[in-house]
């Protein structure tokens, strides 16, 4: 045989093997598929909040003991991490789910709807998984089961992260991904690369979205308290009015993003949620409460609009004759969540060959925030973070409800998707062919 014709069948059996290990994946998967399908009812109908994953915890800890992996818990509150050592060696990947559930009602007629109540800013509060980290949480358990059936030929070391309180610590507590690397997550296992997604009810089952670069904003909460002086409603000039200051300070503050900020580089949003101030309709109050949030792609952009924000509040405040107390930004902030364009690029082709191209997709930047980024950023190691549709055909994504809402709504499919996708993006990341 000629040299020309040995190496076109070398290149035939490559590819053949290759799509050969593509449909074991996806059988693996379909095996898989009834008990990640269980996990995820089961944990959607009993969700807990942020920093109170208790149950949660329990089960993917007692889950992944039996699959023969090493087991932390209690890593920030009710963290748990897996490692499982391939038989080869290899490189270091790390996949992180997240596990807490939202303060919300749910409005979906389930048979395992939420039922569950929970206690939040000191009020009784209906509990739901309004944003699919039940599914992801049931997803990598799946993945962990996948993994543990190939240990014996798997190249390298696979850990898994489940994470608590990625929507944000109680009030008064520390949580999440940066108490994760506070209390050492990587102190024994340090990746080469970190994985993530999430369920998106702005895309249809079946697509799967990554992007490189900037994918998720920053993100910054802010409080502004006004301090003023108190007076009747009706001789409001013996004060100094708060309420009217904190509006004067929220109106100014819309020409950060419109006049002061390059949008034509980035977008960026400053957007005030909380506007509190008063107890009576003929009383000035003493002071007037504001919060919000500060969302950008650019580091250089985030940093002027805290400033302006900053400088707004002070000089609105003293041209009234009132005084301002700033926390800008307040708590943790959550750092652009950005995808390493190299590795992109790799874990694109593997979702590509498992889902075909028509499927993946380049996602569109989504002002909402992640902590996902901070694992990688502690390390430091190059991360991937895509999205997996959620809404079911034949609905438009434009006008699902939106991941957060009480009538999100998964469809199961994006079960098999998001499983099937990250498997493929671990496997080839760690060198494993199906040999």
């Amino acid at each position: 045989m000629s040299k020309k014709l040995v190496s076109v069948a070398l290149l035939l059996a490559f590819v053949v093997g290759s799509a050969t290990a593509v449909q074991t994946n996806a059988q693996l998967v379909q095996d898989a598929l009834p008990q990640i399908t269980a996990w995820r009812r089961d944990l959607h109908q009993h969700p807990e909040l942020s920093n109170r994953e208790v149950r949660t915890a329990k089960l993917v800890a007692d889950e992944l003991k039996k699959l023969g992996y090493e087991v932390r818990t209690g890593i920030a509150h009710n963290g748990v991490v897996g490692v499982l050592k391939g038989g080869k060696p290899g490189p270091k990947l790390a996949i992180r789910a997240d596990m807490d559930a939202l303060p919300v009602t749910e409005q979906v007629d389930l048979p395992f709807a939420s039922k569950a109540t929970g206690e939040y800013l000191g009020k009784s509060v209906g509990v739901m998984h309004a944003c699919g980290h039940d599914a992801h949480t049931a997803m990598t358990l799946g993945l962990a089961v996948i993994f543990a059936k190939l240990r014996a030929e798997l190249p390298g070391e696979l850990m898994l992260i489940f994470q608590p309180a990625e929507e944000g610590a109680p009030a008064g507590e520390e949580g999440g991904a940066p108490l994760m690397v506070k209390e050492g997550v990587f102190k024994d296992f340090k990746p080469d690369a970190v994985f993530g997604m999430h369920v998106q009810s702005t895309l249809p089952v079946g697509v799967v979205a990554v992007r490189a670069g900037g994918a998720m904003a920053s993100s910054d909460t802010f409080r502004i308290v006004v301090h003023g002086r108190q007076s009747h409603g009706a001789m409001p000039w013996q004060g100094i009015d708060p309420i009217v200051t904190a509006a004067e300070i929220v109106t100014s503050a819309q020409t950060i993003v419109s006049r002061q900020l390059n949008i034509s580089k980035d977008p960026a949003v400053v957007t005030f949620g909380i506007f509190n101030g008063g107890q009576r309709f003929n009383i000035v109050p003493e002071t007037t409460e504001l919060q919000g949030t500060i969302r950008a792609f650019d580091e250089g952009m985030r940093k002027q609009a805290l400033a302006s924000l900053k400088n707004i509040a002070e000089h609105v405040a003293a041209a009234n004759g009132a005084t301002v107390e700033t926390q800008i930004p307040l708590g943790d902030s959550n750092p652009v969540n950005s995808n390493d364009p190299a590795l992109t690029v790799r874990v694109r082709t593997s979702l590509e060959s498992t889902l075909g191209k028509m499927h993946v997709i380049e996602s569109p930047r989504w002002m909402a925030s992640e902590d996902f980024p901070q694992l990688a950023l502690s390390v430091p190691a190059p991360s991937v973070y895509f999205f997996v549709g959620a809404t079911p055909a034949g609905t438009d994504p434009a006008t699902a409800p939106t991941n957060h809402s009480p009538k999100f709504f998964l469809d199961e499919g994006a079960l098999d998707i998001g499983t099937r996708a990250m498997l493929q993006a671990g496997l080839d990341y760690l060198g494993y062919h199906g040999d």
